[in-house]
């Protein structure tokens, strides 16, 4: 590893600042790993920049190195995240001959890839986290503080296996979050509300429970008309909920209400005719919330709920981050609510006490942030996963669900495209779809007559993500389920595996990774682990149908016969 000497001030200032454009791009698209990339030419100067788009787009070192061109040969590239091995790859053609790095990727299953492909290529590679000298470096130790703060939801997934979990709340200079009657609008300033809706944005979901609901009806939303809109989770144990609030109005947002199995059935149905998604624990906690989560493929959740939840979370250690606005005002009351209810604690000396906490004037309300201790900071985290992994067990079983997972270039939304024409319209010839997602929700509408199925096709086409090509497709079939072609239901398989055929044919990467489920000591099963998508998944409670792993596995079949007979 080379010596941290030989890093410049500037250039260590350089990762500081592309990993604090990572993080200010995160809200403009799904929550999901934040890169960004600069180039510098041979006397430092610099050449161009990239920031990461949305899932399933190009990455910022394959943004950079177009933009870059010929510059590229010769130069230092400044990254705040590990870049993956095919990155990595695009980097050593172009002819960059240093890449400086912030922090290695905290996934197990990335970690170090990219490095060794850089240093494999004849790339000299520096990892400024590697390196525990480095923090005696102010410069080097703000470089590496930036890019854990870029990605402090993804090294959270990473070590505690959990989504990234906020709790957020507003309260007096006397620590009441509303008034005795239950008065709550508004305790904190307009400019620290903007915070809080930013924090939304850059959140897969917002969780309330009940008693907001009843109290407030809220809605939950970033306020924004474009980017992502989290979904609104509410956890109710009994469902003593309002037949009409804010949040059951889905077409701004998606909802799920969480509850215990079997409650008010008559109630669930109303809901999910609202457009709600209604899930069933045998006991709905924090804990059960928060693993169900992390299975749904979430980053991270942004805990805005009272005191009676906030209390059973923190004390779950669920919660790993706390955002407190302190508003210069006294309400009093003895029984105005304060942000977190019993803990059990007796002793001051029992308090929680936040690590690296960190204070900002924000309007005329006094911010303050700190890790909890189910978290033990970002330093502590960092260190944790630079420790070697135990391997793990013979797989009997291969699951994936998100692209980043182990196996994640399984999925519909791995960036992989495929050329394929349009159905019912050879004619026009073959297309480049950008992923088998894109192809998928366009075939719909493919097939039917008139203009509006016609343009949904073009404009999920057009879309820029495979997030935002089902955005497109679900939000069409549900608001107007007629312009859905009337065999959808028949042919929705057929089409899903053509386009995982030309996709797996096509890539050699993701085929390697399917061909190595069925390997000579070992024939995996293969399940999309969604616990909401009981057809094309298993489901919360694994009796889901699993179609997308069937078709995975046929594909995997005929392609192994192929390379057999080649043989």
């Amino acid at each position: 590893m080379q010596s941290l000497r030989e890093v410049r001030p500037k250039e260590a200032a350089g990762v500081a600042e592309v990993a604090r454009a990572a993080q200010a791009a995160g809200a403009s698209h799904a929550p999901a790993p934040r890169a960004a990339a600069l180039v510098l030419d041979g006397g430092g100067r610099e050449v161009t920049r990239a920031v990461q788009g949305p899932p399933g787009t190009p990455t910022c070192e394959a943004l950079a190195a177009a933009a870059a061109g010929a510059a590229l040969r010769g130069s230092t590239v400044l990254l705040n995240l590990e870049p993956l091995p095919e990155a990595a790859s695009e980097l050593a053609r172009g002819g960059a001959r240093r890449v400086i790095i912030g922090a290695r990727n905290p996934l197990t299953h990335l970690s170090g890839l990219g490095v060794q492909r850089l240093l494999d290529r004849g790339v000299d590679a520096v990892v400024l986290g590697d390196v525990a000298s480095g923090r005696d470096r102010l410069d080097v130790k703000n470089a590496i503080k930036q890019s854990l703060d870029a990605n402090e939801a993804l090294f959270h997934r990473a070590a505690t296996g959990r989504p990234f979990s906020i709790l957020k709340y507003a309260m007096t200079l006397d620590g009441k979050i509303a008034a005795s009657t239950g008065h709550s609008a508004w305790v904190s300033s307009p400019a620290s509300r903007q915070r809080v809706y930013e924090a939304r944005a850059e959140s897969n979901a917002v969780i309330v429970g009940g008693n907001t609901v009843r109290e407030d009806d809220p809605k939950l939303t970033t306020r924004r008309a474009d980017g992502n809109q989290p979904v609104r989770i509410v956890m109710s144990r009994t469902l003593d909920l309002p037949e009409e609030a804010a949040l059951w109005d889905t077409g701004v947002a998606p909802t799920i209400v969480m509850t215990q199995r079997g409650t008010r059935a008559d109630f669930q149905a109303r809901l999910r005719a609202k457009g709600v998604e209604v899930v069933e624990f045998t006991f709905v906690t924090p804990e059960a919330v928060a693993d169900y989560c992390y299975q749904r493929g979430f980053l991270q959740l942004f805990w805005e709920c009272g005191g009676g939840l906030a209390a059973p979370a923190i004390a779950a250690g669920v919660i790993h981050k706390c955002m407190a606005f302190i508003a210069p005002k006294i309400i009093g009351g003895v029984f105005a609510p304060s942000p977190v209810g019993e803990l059990g604690f007796v002793e001051m000396t029992q308090a929680v006490q936040l690590v690296e906490p960190a204070y900002e004037a924000v309007g005329q309300d006094l911010f303050v942030t700190g890790y909890l201790p189910s978290s033990g900071g970002l330093w502590e985290l960092h260190d944790r996963l630079q420790k070697p992994q135990a391997p793990g067990p013979a797989l009997e079983e291969v699951e994936f669900y998100k692209t980043w997972d182990p196996f994640g270039d399984l999925s519909n939304f791995s960036p992989h495209a495929v050329t394929l024409p349009i159905e019912g319209r050879e004619a026009e010839g073959e297309r480049e779809w950008r992923t088998v997602e894109s192809f998928y929700q366009a075939h719909k509408y493919a097939c039917v007559d008139g203009p509006a199925a016609r343009a949904l096709v073009e404009e999920i086409w057009r879309a820029e993500s495979p997030e935002d090509a089902a955005k497109v497709g679900r939000r069409a079939q549900k608001a107007d389920p007629g312009l859905v072609r009337p065999d959808w239901d028949a042919a929705k398989l057929e089409v899903m595996e053509r386009a995982l055929e030309a996709k797996f044919r096509r890539h050699a990467k993701p085929r390697q990774i399917l061909l190595s489920t069925c390997a000579a000591n070992a024939y995996c099963e293969i399940i999309e682990a969604s616990p909401h998508d009981y057809f094309w998944g298993v489901g919360l409670d694994r009796t889901g149908k699993n179609w997308l792993g069937v078709l995975l596995m046929a594909v995997r079949d005929r392609l192994a016969q192929d390379a057999s007979s080649a043989r």
